[in-house]
């Protein structure tokens, strides 16, 4: 899909606004609502709107600890297979596969005590895991749960249009 500057332009209001309504995008784009929802539509086509989802405050809900835990693989396996039994742990909600040291970075919400001893408990029995590094994040300084508002529109014209 070739990206011009009106999908642009709606991606990052979707982002900064914290919106999925079409009438807002509109309002605040100046783009007709027709053509917000025909772009919006085609976007999510191409696979760059993945859903329509609303954002959940895990906080909000008791989920208030932050664990990120490296993990060192000890494994002759497909490293595809780990990844995937780890992002099925409970409270896991990021699986990250990286270069260096690390083999991967996992993120999980937690409620207490409790959750995080039973998470650290089924990481140590999964097979191909050899050691993990653990930190206990004590505030969120910034949490940028949607991807573009940390990229301005200047770099998305720059990068993104020919």
């Amino acid at each position: 899909m070739e990206i011009d500057e009106k999908d642009i332009d709606i991606l990052k209001t979707i982002a900064d606004e914290e919106t999925r309504s079409p009438d807002h995008i509109s309002e605040t784009t100046d783009i007709p609502l027709s053509t917000v929802n025909y772009r919006v539509k085609q976007l999510r086509e191409a696979g760059v709107i993945r859903n329509d989802h609303y954002d959940i405050d895990l906080a909000a809900l008791g989920f208030e600890i932050t664990f990120v835990i490296q993990i060192f693989a000890d494994y002759d396996e497909d490293h595809s297979d780990l990844g995937q039994r780890l992002a099925e742990i409970d409270g896991i909600t990021q699986v990250y596969f990286t270069a260096g040291e690390t083999d991967y970075l996992v993120i999980a919400q937690l409620t207490g005590p409790e959750m995080v001893e039973d998470l650290i408990n089924t990481l140590e029995r999964i097979d191909g895991v050899g050691r993990t590094i653990s930190t206990y994040t004590i505030s969120t300084l910034y949490d940028g749960h949607e991807p573009l508002q940390q990229i301005s529109r200047e770099t998305l014209y720059n990068q993104l249009l020919e």
